[in-house]
């Protein structure tokens, strides 16, 4: 089952999913995202939450968590949960699923809960999108992560989006069709010829139900030139870059007649960073090259990627700080002689000898 949390991850999960699930704040918004299946419409005390949506609020969105989370948290059971970390309906519910699985005993690997989120690209999008992510990133998700219970996290970005002025429905096209060619990976297997290594649908659960970061990418692979700048430079620019993997897992897929060996410089890349990857070669007779899909596993603490998002939004306030003083703040000009000043709080002192302290003020550099 895959379920959208807010705006943005429904839209993608009803891309991703013809029966995906669809969980909203705004019966409003709800409406104007296209597909999907069964729709919840999350109560909220507020009558404003009701039709107008969470308007950036984690604590409107964490509030409709609270009323639904039995039925959410037994719903996510082994399933993918898609939402953003911007706006408050996905943020907060969401973090109110990542807090509750923190608190969990260790949950069954059948049971671990994928989770795709969308990050704002802090350079462009709003201060209120970017605290929300912040404050995201330094206690749920940290929480969760922690704690062991959850699945993979693919932390999306939304910087490609802004930097090239792309709309957000072929974006989130962009995404699904990215996301897509990674989970093709066990029917490829089921389907095509085998010709060393396999990975069935049980050892594709288990890597996802891994608690890390995932980092997938794919491209044609050319056996001549080394693995390491192939990988770098073809790394998903959809996705948040990845650190040093501590897993990994690949599928090679060959040309009908081509090198079936070339996988053995791929596993000697990992092996001299101290991976052993889970991998599969196939022919696939519908390619002209030797294409690579890869996935890497890495650990990051969430503070790394707050970093980034910090500046921005202290730059964000400093700026509008300025602005507010410029636009509303008019000081006007005060004239002050130093040496008029120091003589009246000599004479107000009593001091006598105004001349001794003028020249100690001066050997200071106060005058």
């Amino acid at each position: 089952m895959t379920i959208g949390i807010g705006g943005a991850g429904s839209k993608i999960a009803a891309k991703l999913d013809k029966n995906a699930v669809l969980i909203n704040v705004s019966e409003v918004e709800m409406n104007k995202v296209q597909g999907g299946g069964r729709r919840i419409l999350a109560r909220v005390t507020s009558e404003h939450g009701q039709f107008k949506g969470s308007m950036k609020s984690r604590q409107i969105g964490n509030d409709a968590y609270l009323a639904m989370s039995r039925e959410l948290l037994e719903m996510i059971r082994g399933n993918s949960v898609f939402c953003s970390t911007g706006g408050g309906t996905g943020n907060g519910i969401v973090s109110g699923i990542m807090t509750d699985l923190s608190k969990m005993d260790n949950v069954p690997i059948a049971e671990k809960t994928f989770f795709g989120i969308v990050l704002p690209y802090a350079k462009l999008e709003t201060n209120e999108f970017v605290t929300n992510t912040t404050e995201f990133l330094t206690g749920p998700l940290t929480e969760a992560i922690d704690s062991g219970n959850t699945g993979n996290i693919v932390l999306f970005s939304n910087k490609r989006k802004f930097e090239e002025e792309i709309g957000e429905d072929e974006y989130n096209t962009m995404l699904v069709e990215s996301l897509r060619e990674f989970l093709k990976i066990p029917e490829k297997n089921e389907k095509n010829k085998l010709l060393d290594g396999h990975i069935d649908q049980e050892d594709f659960s288990l890597f996802l139900s891994k608690s890390y970061f995932n980092h997938f990418t794919f491209f044609d692979y050319d056996p001549k030139e080394p693995f390491e700048k192939q990988l770098e430079a073809n790394y998903n620019d959809l996705l948040l870059p990845p650190e040093s993997p501590i897993e990994a897992m690949f599928l090679v897929e060959v040309p009908k007649g081509g090198d079936a060996t070339a996988f053995y410089k791929i596993i000697n890349y990992f092996d001299s960073i101290q991976v052993s990857p889970v991998y599969s070669v196939i022919e696939n007779p519908e390619l002209q090259k030797i294409r690579v899909t890869v996935a890497l596993l890495y650990s990051r603490k969430p503070m790394e990627l707050v970093d980034d998002f910090n500046k921005i939004s202290e730059d964000h306030v400093h700026a509008k700080v300025q602005k507010s003083v410029e636009q509303y703040v008019k000081l006007n000009t005060l004239k002050v002689n130093l040496e008029d000043e120091a003589k009246k709080v000599a004479r107000s002192r009593g001091d006598v000898d105004e001349d001794n302290i003028l020249e100690t003020l001066r050997r200071l550099g106060k005058l």
